[in-house]
């Protein structure tokens, strides 16, 4: 069979031990007691990761380069170099109680791609490259998914530079202290079509007996800080019906939301993470409560709809309890519909291996959604046990990171010349 009948060839397969040891031996760098990873972003523990994916990839006859963002591209060159490349990709970093696939299975996957094909003495027309993106958990900096919104021009480099965590270090100090501050370029002009496979991390796959999700787009995400102010007084001496408490608005604010989403049920979300309260004395009523908001939904319009609801229930309940409410807008992902060519070479892929799928919407943020603003893209999905992630006990069935890498394997050859 010649190289040109192997490209296509639908009896080629991934080698999923490789794979899974692949991702054992990463999970090693940073591994937690519970049995998950701690490998915040720019550590020295990332620098770990990411030289030991650099060093594989080199092993697998691959170029490195890196960005200014520090972001890493693996490059297995193809007939025609000065083509598009096909993609692949997503994070080494990890939350601080993180499990061992969030983002890695997708890093390494696109390296048993690479393997695979090697393998196989496949010769592709354009070059392939494996990213490896920048802070996408945003658990040390903030925003969330900065390498990718950087490159897309989401953010500006700047932006990206002076973003810092609790302590004040900057992406850009970090990098510099890591070794991983690239000035390579890389431009989304230069992309073809991007692909990201990804634990579901939600429970719809397995509770479906089904082992891939052909993902259609992201839900769009709102995130907000929730400011009430009230009047601080002793606990003790203070009536509660002439109160000016934060916490009585809070209460019937938050059950509200929760009926709002409620009626645009079942893809609405809505999660209260983090709350601050100022002074934060035992026997104080607050002067001030700051609540973190997350409002999420797959539909733009019917965000929108809730964000407008969100505004008008915070401004009438906050005017009965003579309170002063406040939104801060911290972070908008608007809804994203993936590319139809891609999101059809995932179908095809995943017909022709005979896997069972259904059509999703992601419910979290990935470095796809910032791709897709600036090149064709889509994403596949593969179970988890009882749809945990960012939890030290993330799992995933062997078989199945298997099966997603192959469809990985098949949609990127589809998009190949």
């Amino acid at each position: 069979m010649t190289a040109a009948n192997k490209l296509f060839d639908p009896n080629m397969r991934v080698n999923g031990d490789r794979l899974w040891s692949s991702l054992m031996e990463m999970a090693k760098i940073g591994a937690t007691a519970k049995g998950g990873c701690n490998r915040q972003a720019l550590t020295e523990l990332d620098r770990q990761g990411r030289d030991l994916f650099s060093n594989w990839a080199k092993s697998a006859g691959c170029t490195i380069r890196v960005d200014s963002m520090g972001n890493i591209i693996a490059r297995r060159t193809g007939k025609n170099n000065t083509l598009p490349t096909v993609i692949t990709g997503s994070h080494l970093d990890t939350q601080p109680t993180g499990g061992k696939f969030d983002g890695v299975y997708g890093v390494l996957a696109g390296l048993e791609v690479i393997r695979t094909l090697n393998d196989n003495k496949v010769e592709t027309e354009e070059p392939i490259e494996v990213v490896v993106w920048t802070n996408e958990e945003g658990a040390r900096f903030s925003p969330a998914m900065i390498g990718s919104g950087v490159w897309s021009g989401e953010f500006d480099l700047e932006y990206g530079h002076s973003r810092t965590d609790k302590d004040g270090t900057s992406i850009l100090n970090a990098l510099e202290n890591i070794g991983y501050l690239g000035d390579d370029s890389f431009k989304p002009s230069q992309v073809k079509a991007a692909f990201e496979v990804h634990i579901e991390q939600g429970p719809i796959l397995e509770n479906e007996n089904l082992q891939i999700g052909v993902l259609s787009g992201v839900q769009g995400m709102n995130w907000y800080d929730l400011i009430l102010e009230g009047q601080p007084c002793h606990a003790g001496p203070s009536p509660m019906e002439s109160r000016q408490d934060p916490f009585m608005g809070l209460s019937t604010i938050t059950q509200k939301l929760y009926d709002m989403v409620a009626n645009y049920a079942p893809w609405s979300r809505v999660t209260f993470g983090d709350i601050k309260a100022e002074p934060g004395a035992r026997n104080t009523v607050p002067k001030q409560l700051i609540l973190a908001v997350d409002l999420r939904h797959p539909e733009q319009s019917i965000l929108n709809e809730m964000d407008k609801h969100f505004r008008n229930i915070v401004a009438e309940e906050s005017q009965k309890l003579n309170l002063k409410g406040t939104i801060h807008d911290e972070w908008t992902s608007p809804a994203v519909a993936f590319d139809k060519g891609c999101i059809q070479a995932v179908r095809k892929a995943v017909d022709m291996l005979g896997y069972s799928n259904m059509d999703m919407v992601s419910g979290a943020g990935h470095d796809s959604v910032y791709v897709s603003k600036v090149a064709a893209a889509s994403m596949i999905f593969v179970p988890c046990e009882k749809g945990l992630s960012h939890n030290e006990a993330e799992n995933a069935k062997a078989e199945d990171l298997k099966a997603g890498c192959n469809v990985l394997l098949h949609a990127m050859l589809n998009r190949c010349s």
